[in-house]
């Protein structure tokens, strides 16, 4: 049999809209108890976004990850905790002059998108390396700024997840080790489906694992229908997987998914018929307790 396998769970994004799904989670109760859920399933990892509780719109409250991840810790359930900083980076240019931020635009500083990581201290935080056009906003995560975060979340005890959408993005990744930003080995989750990114395809996913430095631990996943079968094709790589409403609404065309419990459970079914188990928590902290350290 091969080795165990992690299983993450994005339990709700940022992306996703309350309008698409009666049963994306919302408020910190309803993220939580969907993260438990998830682990209970077979998650090893949960990433974590939050919401207004009245909107439904993404939102980057402190006081919100504080009440969903005290919920967490709470339940006793042994859950690695992964949040989010992607939230912060999105610059929608004006139409009549593109110098100056549309209204909409959501781009912050990056103390300001790390806040959470420094307060709560989680197992991983997501790093983004990306910027690209991605819906009606362009993406910006300047490498000055990645290393602003990055010396955050080393400095809170938590593991950089690097997310990459695309080849450039690796290529930072090199620099960033190269320079002492970031320690090797690193965790790297190829993002793939996202317009203008990875296209979610057998070719593309074994091309960018190639292109990762050797000895780093990785997972993948696609948004929409190509969820369960990239999962299949990035356990042949060696690679781990993530699931969740984040990523995928649907069990089937036209059928909606009742919980992100749900998908994991798929998840893990297909992980068996292939020969693998998924990972507990314990099992992936000491997979990935082989992650470079920074002082």
């Amino acid at each position: 049999m091969k080795k165990k396998t992690i299983i993450s769970c994005a339990v709700t994004g940022n992306l996703t809209q309350p309008s698409q799904t009666p049963y994306l989670p919302i408020t910190p109760a309803q993220i939580a108890q969907a993260c438990v859920e998830a682990a209970d399933a077979g998650a090893a990892i949960v990433h974590i976004h939050v919401r207004d509780p009245e909107t439904g719109v993404p939102s980057m409250r402190v006081d919100l990850y504080e009440d969903v991840v005290n919920r967490i810790r709470a339940s006793g359930r042994d859950v690695m905790i992964n949040l989010t900083t992607g939230p912060g980076g999105r610059f929608v240019p004006s139409r009549d002059n593109p110098r100056v931020a549309d209204p909409s635009s959501g781009l912050l500083p990056p103390e300001k998108r790390i806040e959470h990581i420094t307060a709560l201290r989680p197992d991983i935080a997501t790093l983004d390396l990306n910027t690209m056009w991605s819906g009606s906003a362009v993406v910006i995560n300047a490498p000055w700024s990645v290393k602003i975060m990055a010396d955050a979340i080393y400095a809170a005890g938590a593991i950089p997840e690097l997310e990459v959408f695309d080849s450039g993005d690796i290529q930072l990744a090199h620099a960033l080790i190269a320079d002492g930003t970031l320690a090797a080995p690193c965790l790297f989750q190829i993002v793939m489906g996202v317009r203008y990114g990875f296209s979610w395809d057998p070719k593309t996913l074994a091309y960018a694992a190639s292109m990762l430095p050797p000895g780093s631990p990785w997972a993948a996943f696609a948004i929409g229908r190509m969820e369960f079968p990239i999962l299949a094709q990035a356990w042949l790589l060696g690679g781990h997987v993530r699931v969740g409403l984040e990523d995928n609404i649907y069990m089937d065309k036209g059928v909606l998914a009742t919980s992100n419990a749900q998908l994991v459970e798929r998840g893990v079914r297909i992980l068996r018929e292939l020969g693998s188990e998924p990972m507990s928590a314990a099992e992936a902290r000491a997979e990935l307790g082989i992650l470079g350290r920074r002082a």
